[in-house]
C-alpha cells in the first residue's frame, strides 16, 4: 500500500474514533437547539433575537432549520443554555 492511502487509513480511524467519543483530548461537539434555549430562557424570539445580536427574521430561520448555528452564535447560545444569568448579566445594556 502507498504512504497516502496508509495516512488515508490513519485518518478516517481517527474520524471514527473522534466521532464515538474515545479520542482523548477530543471533544464531539454536538449541535445546540436556539428554541430549546430560548424556551428554557423563557423568551420570545422578538426578545432572543436582540440578545443574540440579530434580526427576528434571522433568527426565526435558525428555529426552522434553514439556517445553521455556528462559531460565536453556538458559544453564546451555550452560555446562555449553561449560565442563563451570567449571559443576561454579560449583554444587559447600561
Amino acid at each position: 500500500m502507498t504512504e497516502f492511502g496508509e495516512e488515508l487509513i490513519k485518518a478516517m480511524r481517527e474520524a471514527v474514533a473522534h466521532a464515538e467519543g474515545k479520542c482523548a483530548g477530543y471533544r464531539v461537539h454536538r449541535p445546540i437547539d436556539p428554541k430549546e434555549v430560548r424556551k428554557t430562557a423563557k423568551l420570545t424570539q422578538e426578545q432572543m433575537a436582540p440578545l443574540m445580536g440579530m434580526s427576528v427574521s434571522g433568527y426565526r430561520k435558525w428555529e426552522q432549520k434553514q439556517r445553521t448555528v455556528s462559531g460565536p452564535a453556538e458559544v453564546l447560545l451555550k452560555v446562555m443554555a449553561r449560565e442563563p444569568e451570567a449571559f443576561r448579566r454579560a449583554v444587559q445594556t447600561s
